[in-house]
């Protein structure tokens, strides 16, 4: 075995050839060699055996609202990094609103950097945002190393995040397309919103009729048209409608640079099982029907969706009203994602290979963070020990989330995260946390 200070053994590694026994050596913070399980140790490595759990790569969540600074009370750098952490996630990538002030110039990027420095247990980087009156900002902060910008077409719910109309949207994009960059973008058309029912009073029904899935295929329609006549590189953040699934395969054919996510609870959870006045499930876009949840499989198997992500957007209980018209939209996962996928994939005869591919490897790739995503030389030390047959009771006061809500409780998973490695250090076992050992990350150059 080549020089190393780490070995980790186990019956079952997922490396990029598949499920093995295997020996993943580590030297400094690198994954040095993944070799044969019998493999004699370095002289002076230490050897960690995990048996039968599966070491898989740390996963990578390019969608996390960490809320911090300005409303912090809400989440937080602190519990939202222990959160992830606990449900084998080593990287994330923070979103530019519903902090204050929004990563909308370099200014604000480093007021968001001073409020995550020293208080991150993974490692941790930013999205900047495309909003009305900041084209002009977009290059300096690409420079300053976020790591594409974020956008809305309809109203983002904060008033200082404003959305991007059609013309906006356009300049936004031959900015961008200039230092070929990406936006990311939430798609859901104004128009159709508007000649939608108002969402009002405890029935879910009364919420999903007010976010129709032509909103999401409106705006992506002229989020394609766009992106193929300035030839930028765009990707649809949170797809709920697998109504959009086609135009977006079609327009890929095309040669349009569009990559597409999901997130676990539009593949986990359904529109026929929320129960009225359970604004925990509010999100926009929302929770569609189990036939529309089918096709979204169908989407992540023919690879038409790249993404799972968990676009954890959590608030105080006190904003979870029983009246869908008021509550805040959004869903708390960050620790459940891995389990919760994993739930519904094996019970739809997909390996946990295709989890970690949607989970880990590709918001690697959408990032452009080439040291993470997978087991493999070269790669950083990032590791999360897996029992994937273990099921447990969501219990949403166990969680390390700062609030404790999710639309998850009480409900059966399968596969507990037993240690979390960062950069060869583990920071989790068994419950129990290290002091905050995550970086902040800036975007690498494009080679």
């Amino acid at each position: 075995m080549a020089e190393a200070d780490l070995v980790l053994r186990s019956a079952r590694v997922l490396t990029r050839d598949g499920m093995r026994p295997a020996a993943v050596a580590v030297t400094g913070e690198r994954i040095s060699a993944v070799l044969g399980h019998d493999a004699p140790p370095p002289l002076g490595a230490r050897v960690v055996d995990l048996g039968e759990q599966v070491l898989l790569p740390g996963l990578v969540d390019t969608h996390v609202h960490v809320n911090d600074p300005g409303r912090s009370a809400w989440e937080g750098f602190a519990t939202a990094t222990r959160a992830a952490a606990a449900g084998g996630i080593t990287t994330l990538v923070d979103m530019p609103l519903n902090s204050i002030p929004p990563t909308t110039s370099v200014a604000h990027l480093e007021t968001k950097r001073a409020a995550a420095r020293g208080r991150v247990h993974v490692d941790v980087g930013f999205w900047g945002g495309a909003v009305p009156d900041n084209t002009a900002a977009l290059r300096g902060l690409h420079e300053a190393g976020v790591f594409g910008f974020k956008c809305f077409l309809a109203p983002s719910g904060v008033e200082e995040f404003g959305h991007l109309d059609p013309a906006g949207l356009d300049r936004a994009l031959a900015e961008i397309a200039a230092f070929d960059g990406l936006l990311i973008v939430h798609a859901e058309d104004p128009g159709s919103l508007a000649a939608a029912p108002e969402p009002a009073g405890a029935r879910y029904a009364g919420f999903l009729a007010s976010r129709p899935p032509v909103a999401e295929q409106a705006a992506i329609a002229t989020l394609l048209d766009a992106a193929e006549r300035t030839g930028a590189r765009v990707h649809v953040l949170h797809l709920s409608s697998a109504g959009a699934l086609a135009p977006l395969a079609a327009a890929r054919r095309r040669g349009v640079r569009v990559t597409v996510e999901t997130c676990p609870h539009f593949l986990t959870l359904a529109a026929e099982e929320v129960p009225d006045g359970a604004t925990e499930f509010k999100c926009c876009p929302p929770i569609r029907e189990a036939a529309n949840r089918d096709a979204l499989w169908q989407g992540l198997a023919d690879g038409t969706i790249d993404c799972v992500v968990s676009d954890h957007s959590p608030a105080t209980a006190d904003l979870k009203t029983g009246d869908f018209g008021t509550a805040w939209g959004g869903i708390s996962s960050l620790q459940l994602g891995l389990s919760a996928v994993w739930t519904e994939a094996r019970s739809r005869d997909h390996a946990l290979a295709d989890v970690v591919r949607w989970m880990s490897e590709a918001p690697a790739a959408l990032a452009g963070l080439p040291h993470k995503g997978a087991l493999a030389a070269g790669h950083d030390a990032d590791f999360a020990v897996f029992a994937p047959e273990e099921s447990f009771t969501v219990d949403p006061g166990a969680l390390e989330h700062r609030n404790p809500v999710t639309a998850y409780a009480g409900r059966t998973l399968y596969g507990r995260v037993a240690q979390t490695w960062l950069r060869g250090q583990r920071i989790l076992a068994d419950g129990e946390f290290t002091d905050p050992e995550g970086r902040l990350l800036k975007r690498s150059p494009r080679l």
